[in-house]
Order: structure tokens, then sequence, then C-alpha cells
């Protein structure tokens, strides 16, 4: 009986220590639950959830100007592909066409039996148009030859089209493969944004709509600021041109990826705001900053190209007295803005 005893003490620790796992768990659970996460989340202060905010929507920036910059490349290299698919179609035309005009000639000499030029001037019944006649087919086996040569060249130079199609190919995949990844990216950084945004209320959240994420900054009217500090000419009628636009646009959304007319991103902006004045910009920031002359801080003039961060992530476009217009991020629309607001990475005069 003792022997059956020992192990029903086993088993009933065993189950006390369960029992006491269980609720240590269904505890964490709990505490789990009553946080409102899977997972154990820093609370956050309101200033702290601004700060991270701003990061991801700079962090959330670089990748979009790197799927910008992409997506040029892909667009390019899809051109090249059809003008290299279309000259290999005009060629392989061609190509059909001498094929048959060769199979023809190759028919009638078949037909022709191939007969020695001796017995032919012997049967003959006229020599003389005979000998006239073989001269004729002499020339005409030349320019054979010469077909042929032609319609050699011309496979050489399709397969040639065909390995260079087949390289824009490689390079239009990896392109879109790139832009997918950079896509993620930013779809990811923007979702947390929103996600911490939502923990604050419109008051707390407020001091973001400056572009900058801190409440000092805040400019109750930036338009008026500048204004009063009185007006810079531009240097010329196409960077006034290119000023006035982004004037215009003043209020407009910030849309990733966007180039107008209703909505921006950072480069979209700039870019669109010279090619109304009759000015070809690249389509990212970090291409934009070799498009011109570099000036320095000091020497800035109404239509030059003010960057911003290490990586040359931000662009906006000087207005003067120090002020910039541009689109900051997805909580701020087009707006005028101190550009002492943010890292200050150069400036380059394109006009």
């Amino acid at each position: 009986m003792a022997a059956h005893r020992k192990p029903r003490q086993r088993l009933l620790g065993g189950g006390r220590a369960r029992t006491a796992a269980t609720a240590v768990l269904a505890g964490a659970a709990a505490a789990t639950t009553l946080d409102g996460t899977g997972h154990a989340e820093p609370r956050l202060t309101p200033e702290q959830v601004r700060a991270k905010v701003g990061e991801l929507y700079q962090e959330a920036e670089a990748a979009a100007e790197k799927y910008n910059g992409a997506k040029e490349q892909a667009e390019a290299a899809e051109q090249r592909l059809e003008s290299l698919q279309d000259r290999a179609a005009r060629k392989e035309d061609r190509l059909d066409s001498a094929r048959q005009a060769l199979g023809s000639a190759a028919a009638a000499q078949y037909r022709s039996g191939g007969l020695d030029p001796a017995l032919h001037l012997a049967l003959a019944t006229d020599p003389d148009r005979y000998l006239e006649g073989a001269e004729f087919v002499e020339r005409a086996g030349s320019r054979q030859a010469a077909a042929v040569a032609r319609v050699r060249e011309q496979l050489r130079e399709i397969e040639q089209l065909r390995g260079a199609a087949r390289i824009e190919l490689a390079a239009l995949k990896s392109r879109q493969a790139e832009l997918k990844r950079h896509r993620a990216t930013v779809t990811d950084k923007l979702g947390t944004a929103r996600r911490l945004l939502s923990r604050l209320t419109p008051e707390e959240r407020a001091p973001l709509a400056d572009g900058t994420g801190h409440a000092t900054r805040t400019s109750p009217d930036v338009r008026e600021a500048t204004a009063a500090s009185g007006p810079v000419r531009a240097p010329n009628s196409r960077a006034a041109a290119a000023v006035s636009y982004a004037y215009r646009k003043l209020g407009s959304p910030y849309v990733w990826g966007a180039t107008g007319p209703d909505a921006f991103d950072c480069s979209g902006l700039v870019q669109a705001a010279y090619r109304s004045a009759g000015v070809s910009l690249p389509r990212t920031s970090y291409a934009q900053i070799g498009a011109g002359r570099r000036v320095s801080r000091s020497q800035l003039l109404p239509g030059d190209l003010v960057f911003f961060y290490s990586g040359v992530s931000h662009v906006g476009l000087y207005v003067g007295n120090g002020r910039m217009i541009h689109a900051p991020n997805p909580s701020a629309p087009v707006r005028v803005a101190p550009i002492s607001e943010m890292p200050f990475a150069g400036a380059t005069r394109v006009v």
C-alpha cells in the first residue's frame, strides 16, 4: 500500500506545481490584456511619442526617396526594353523578307536543273543571247551571296538586341523588387507612426502639424511672418516662377510618391515647381542636390533648393528671409517654414 501512496504524492505535487504555474500565466495574460497589447511596450509621454513619430516620418521619407529613385530607374529600364524590342521586331520583319527572297532564288535555281554552262551553250539556239544570259546569272549569283551575307548580319544584330533586352529585363526586375522593398518600408514606418499618434489627444498631436514635432517651433501664421520681414526678389524669372508655383500649392496634402498637381512629397513639390518654370529636375532629393551649382547657406536666394539631414532625404524651396516652402510629412500639408527647423545639409542653385 505504501508503494502505491508514493506515486500519488508525486502526482499531487506535480498537480500543485502545474496549478501554480497556470495561475502565474493567467496573471501575466490578464496583465497583458489590461495593458491592451500582446507584448510589453513602454509608456511614452506625448513629447516622446511626437519625437518618435518625427523620427519615423524621417525614416519613411528616406525610404520614399529611394522608392522614387528606383521607380525612375525602373521606368527608364522599361522604356529601353520596349525600344530594344521594337528595334528587334523591325529587324525580324526585314529578315523575313530577305529570307523569302533567298527562298525564291533557291527554288528558281533548283528548277533550272543546274546544267553545265558548256551544255547550255551547245544546246542554245542563240549562243550570243545565252552568253549575255550567263553573264546575268553570274551577276545574280554575286547579288545572292551579298543577300546571304546581309541575312547573316541581320541575325547577328537581332541576337545582340535580344541580349541587350535580356539585360534590361533583368535590371527592370531588380528595380521592381527594390520598389517592393522600399514600399514595404514606407508603409511599415507610416503605419507605426499612425499607431503611436492614436495614443495622443488632438491637442497633443497639434505640434506635429508644423512638420517638426516640437511645440516650441510652431508658428501660427508663417506667411504673415514672412511678409512682415519684407519680400526678397528671385534672381531670375524662372526662379520666380518656381517660387510662385510653390506659394500657390500651400495647404496641399503630403502624399509620398506624389508630384502634383494636388498632392506632393518633398522632392515632388520641388520638381513640379521648376517644371512649371520650364526647368527639368531629377525626381529625388539626393539627385536634385547635384542638379545645379552648390551655394552656401549665407548665399541663399529665392528659388534655391535647400536640403536637410545627412542622407539628403528632405528638400525644400527657399523663398527668402531664412524660410522655405516644403512638403513636410503626412501630418502636415505644404507650408512655409524656417530652414532652421531641420539639420541643414546643403543648397543648390539650378537657374
